[in-house]
């Protein structure tokens, strides 16, 4: 599969990866077979990781988690810089993700969920704040999602009133 074939197939799967090889190789002007050793070569390779779901967990009455971004301002070491320290904080389950940050008063973004404020409290004040390197931290706590991975959580009642003119 060519390049840009191949750019198309990942946007699809991107988009919705319940798609069959059937409709993605018609999407794509191309037989199911070859999305299908496509996407086992990409599978392979890596490029694709996971084919996850994306759940708006707002609407799960007993959610029990909370997530938090957390900025980590971090002293780099010479020859490894920043590496060293995301990928020790990457190590732990209730970490969701690890950002190197540019334009920023920090250098690492943290994404970690946890079943309570009081929890991931203790994650930075035991965990996170105690690793050589790290310098300090600042956690958010987020209230509300509107909107993540391009897919709005946010139902529009639009706007049905008539334009009135002079």
């Amino acid at each position: 599969m060519n390049r840009e074939k191949q750019r198309e197939l990942l946007r699809l799967l991107e988009e919705d990866s319940r798609l069959t090889n059937e409709q993605m190789g018609t999407l794509l002007g191309v037989a199911a077979e070859e999305v299908a050793d496509e996407i086992k070569r990409l599978i392979d390779e890596k490029i694709i990781v996971k084919f996850p779901a994306l759940v708006n967990w707002e609407r799960v009455n007993d959610n029990p988690f909370v997530t938090a971004m957390i900025d980590v301002k971090v002293a780099p070491k010479r020859e490894v810089g920043f590496n060293e320290v995301a990928e020790r904080i990457s190590r732990f389950p209730e970490v969701e993700a690890v950002y190197l940050m540019s334009g920023a008063n920090y250098d690492l973004s943290v994404v970690m969920e946890g079943k309570s404020m009081r929890e991931v409290a203790d994650f930075v004040s035991q965990k996170l704040a105690t690793f050589e390197g790290v310098i300090s931290t600042a956690t958010h706590f987020i209230l509300k999602r509107y909107k993540h991975d391009g897919i709005s959580f946010e139902e529009r009642d639009d706007d049905h009133r008539m334009v009135v003119t002079p």
